[in-house]
């Protein structure tokens, strides 16, 4: 070889490797093994908002907390963590979902997503006629189901009723009944293949034949219609399912509609009174919606039922209790711009996944190389025996000699054992084949897919740093939840002596305040609060003042009772314990009487009255304990020099 071309070859790998090693500075080690500068830069800048102690916010306090972070995940690898199943399961899906950002090819999901958003502006009404035949059938069955299908067609075309010919033809459960009429649909609500028939067919026209995983299908497009817009309503809620609190939840939300309707405040009534807590604080108002986004048909449809904004519903039960709906606002139809994240995540996990993947295998080998290999049909047809087709094929290992190249991506030879081993996990989570065939073509085009895309991934992590820190990232929070899951949450819920004793050590930090067992009778008239004082002075009961002072439909005081902490937010603020009938306190939106029937002076609580906040805090007293004892077993040494280097970079 020329001197002169390999010394300028050696100078390129020195600068190359210099340049790498200046790029990934060790700041650490832990037991030897090294963590980069860029590990600790990343996070630093990440999640530095996140850290509550002002004390950790310099790169000194937050190195501590990053080798805590590296100390967690290398013991959870030295327990042997990252082999378990479901880590593995749950990061490989997360890997999926992340890598579908570098993967796909951009210009055919943006040409999917255009087209779904267009879609996505109209609904549309259709019957249709189904011919069942199933994907893995004989080709002769297949043809006498095609030919039926372009029958029943032929005559719909022509003319022929299409309900009656639904219900003399149509194969789908049901279809006599339903006489095939699907209602109003839009993106994404059926299959891509079904849709796209749907929304290639004009209103009064049949559509073309299509087919499904079910099997053949002709539509009538009935009509289209703008979709429905979002909608943001306000509700009050009195639960009536197995977590009610009131005896009579009917009638408790009847009351708070009758003092709605008599001028009170929607807010304030939320505020007082919805069991939805979460709503209940910002006056009942909930997130804004879409048809189908709340998965409560029930609550759906009777929001979408009001007319007008600031129009109140009567109160109705959903699955889950009692509801007062009032609507807020109509929205228009999200822009594109706005619509575009969901409808890609959409395209890149439903059936346009086909459409994606194909051009972006396409992609992939263009780019590392792409060589097929020997077939796999005359060899797996004999090697796979019919027992596949009852789950119960038995993978033996294929010889060397006869384990062929399928085809080779890159520098990755895909050889016949590794279909035979996709093929003998495959059966068991699969559709029933009954041809071997139509299987091979289906498995292998899975596998196939697979296998690209598994080799572009971890190309990806090799040659793409944003994507490995990303990843490496979600990976050490797995493991680190499965190592604190192990080590300390399970130890605090299980070991009970251990916590039995925390408590006895720590009981002076759990206190009941002074407590009242009362009645609190909140009345929006003044006139109807010295009322119920007057009542209550003469040893009234509280259900009869409530049938006195409720009556003709006319809600004018509302009742709670229960024990109460004097400063809890149902009892009027400065409120002054006593036994006996208070002062009228007026509040922002009432007036309170409370009906104090016990005093209960300050005590100890009980380890069960307090038992989730006792093992919140014993877990901190493991999680301590166990940290000094990962400290003294790996052994961390910082380099001074680069952390410096560090410092000054960040400080400015």
């Amino acid at each position: 070889m020329n001197t002169k071309y390999l010394t300028l070859i050696l100078l390129l790998l020195i600068t190359i490797t210099a340049n790498s090693q200046k790029k990934n500075e060790v700041l650490l080690t832990i037991n030897e093994e090294p963590v980069y500068a860029s590990e600790f830069k990343t996070v630093f800048k990440k999640n530095l908002d996140l850290v509550l102690d002002e004390s950790q916010k310099d790169v000194d306090g937050y190195l501590d907390l990053f080798i805590d972070y590296k100390l967690k995940v290398t013991e959870a690898y030295a327990q042997g963590l990252d082999k378990n199943e479901e880590y593995i399961r749950e990061f490989t899906k997360y890997q999926d979902q992340l890598s579908k950002n570098y993967i796909y090819d951009k210009r055919v999901t943006s040409k999917l997503v255009d087209e779904a958003y267009k879609r996505g502006l109209e609904e549309i009404d259709a019957d249709h006629i189904l011919i069942l035949i199933n994907l893995n059938a004989s080709a002769q069955d297949t043809l006498i189901a095609y030919n039926k299908i372009k029958a029943i067609r032929d005559k719909a075309v022509s003319g022929e009723d299409f309900e009656t010919l639904v219900k003399k033809h149509s194969e789908e459960p049901g279809a006599k009944r339903t006489g095939g009429k699907l209602g109003y649909f839009s993106v994404f609500a059926m299959l891509y293949n079904f849709e796209n028939a749907a929304y290639n067919t004009k209103v009064g026209d049949i559509s073309e034949i299509t087919r499904t995983d079910f099997g053949y299908h002709i539509l009538k497009i009935n009509d289209r219609r703008e979709k429905r817009p979002k909608i943001n309503v306000s509700h009050i809620m009195i639960f009536s399912n197995k977590d009610a609190k009131e005896a009579n939840p009917e009638e408790k939300i009847n009351e708070l509609y009758a003092m709605i309707m008599q001028g009170e405040s929607f807010e304030s009534i939320a505020k007082q009174f919805s069991e939805d807590k979460a709503t209940g604080l910002k006056g009942g108002k909930i997130k804004t919606f879409g048809p189908g986004d709340l998965r409560a048909p029930l609550f759906e449809n009777a929001a979408y039922s009001i007319k007008e904004e600031g129009e109140i519903l009567k109160p109705i039960e959903s699955a889950f209790g009692w509801h007062i709906i009032r609507l807020n606002e109509k929205f228009s139809i999200p822009t594109y711009e706005e619509a575009k994240p969901q409808i890609e995540k959409n395209v890149t996990s439903g059936a346009r996944i086909r459409v994606v993947t194909q051009a972006t295998n396409n992609k992939i080998m263009a780019e590392y190389g792409y060589k097929e290999g020997v077939s796999y049909s005359p060899f797996f047809n004999e090697f796979v025996t019919d027992s596949v087709f009852n789950k119960k094929w038995v993978y033996v290992t294929i010889p060397a000699k006869d384990d062929k190249i399928l085809f080779t991506i890159g520098d990755l030879e895909v050889r016949y054992n590794d279909f035979a081993k996709f093929i003998s996990e495959k059966q068991m989570l699969t559709k029933v084949y009954t041809v071997k065939d139509r299987m091979f073509v289906d498995y292998y085009d899975e596998f196939k897919n697979n296998t690209i895309k598994d080799f572009y991934k971890k190309k990806l992590e090799l040659e793409n740093e944003e994507y490995a820190a990303v990843l490496s990232e979600y990976r050490n929070g797995l493991l680190i939840y499965d190592v604190m899951q192990k080590n300390i949450w399970e130890v605090a819920k299980t070991d009970s002596i251990g916590l039995q004793n925390y408590y006895d050590a720590t009981k002076s930090n759990y206190i009941w305040k002074q407590r009242v067992d009362a009645d609190i009778i909140s009345a929006p008239q003044e006139a109807n609060a010295e009322l119920v004082k007057s009542l209550l002075l003469k040893d009234e009961n509280i259900d009869e003042i409530k049938k006195q002072l409720n009556t003709e439909g006319k809600i004018n005081v509302i009742i709670t009772q229960g024990v109460y902490e004097i400063d809890e937010k149902e009892l009027p603020k400065n409120f002054e314990a006593k036994e006996g009938v208070s002062e009228i306190y007026k509040t922002e939106d009432s007036n309170v009487v409370v009906n104090v029937k016990e005093i209960l002076a300050p005590t100890t609580k009980e380890l069960e009255e307090v038992k989730g906040l006792v093992i919140s805090k014993y877990q901190s007293k493991i999680e301590e304990d166990w940290m000094k004892e990962l400290k003294n077993k790996y052994t961390v040494v910082i380099n001074k020099k680069t952390l410096k280097k560090i410092k000054k970079e960040l400080a400015n």
